[in-house]
């Protein structure tokens, strides 16, 4: 796995959701670690907003973003858990076209190396939904740090190879 310098890099609009009934602008500390990770790849943080713990209004923010031409990519935080409040999975469920599983099944296995055993109550996941990507992230600061640093920040850069998320942009609207 590699950069190869040689190609352009493509900068990725994306949107930030964290999923939290407590936490606010001033203490979204997860938000704020993705916020400045964006950034420092050299994407654009198109958006940023807070969201109650609520199917319903999650999804509200996920289908105004699908449909906006200027986002090409969705991270959300928070709400992966198993609590009766965690519905941020439930939420992607009512937008997504297809699901990707291996982006979970290999948050965990990152996830395993920091946490251990601990890391099978977690549900991130991620979908394409309208030709956008949508990847759920856990809302602590580690497992943040753990999903842009070993899986997102490599997957939304258009020199990565042998394979990436970006190169596939254009396609995925066809039918």
């Amino acid at each position: 796995m590699r950069i190869d310098e040689s190609l352009p890099f493509k900068p990725v609009r994306i949107a930030l959701l964290t999923v939290s009934d407590t936490r606010t602008p001033a203490d979204d500390s997860s938000g704020d670690i993705l916020a400045a990770r964006i950034a420092a790849a050299g994407h654009v943080l198109a958006s940023r907003e807070i969201s109650k713990d609520s199917k319903n209004e999650i999804a509200a923010h996920l289908h105004r973003w699908i449909d906006d031409p200027e986002i090409d990519a969705v991270l959300t935080t928070g709400g992966t858990g198993l609590t009766g409040r965690d519905v941020t999975p439930e939420a992607l469920d009512q937008v997504k076209d297809k699901a990707i599983p291996g982006f979970g099944e290999l948050f965990r296995w990152i996830s395993y190396e920091t946490i251990g055993t601990s890391t099978v109550q977690s549900r991130a996941c991620a979908v394409l939904a309208r030709g956008t990507y949508i990847f759920a992230l856990p809302g602590s600061n580690g497992a943040v740090k753990d999903g842009w640093d070993r899986i997102l920040v490599q997957q939304l850069d258009s020199r990565h190879r042998p394979c990436n998320f970006v190169e596939l942009m254009p396609r995925l609207r066809e039918r």
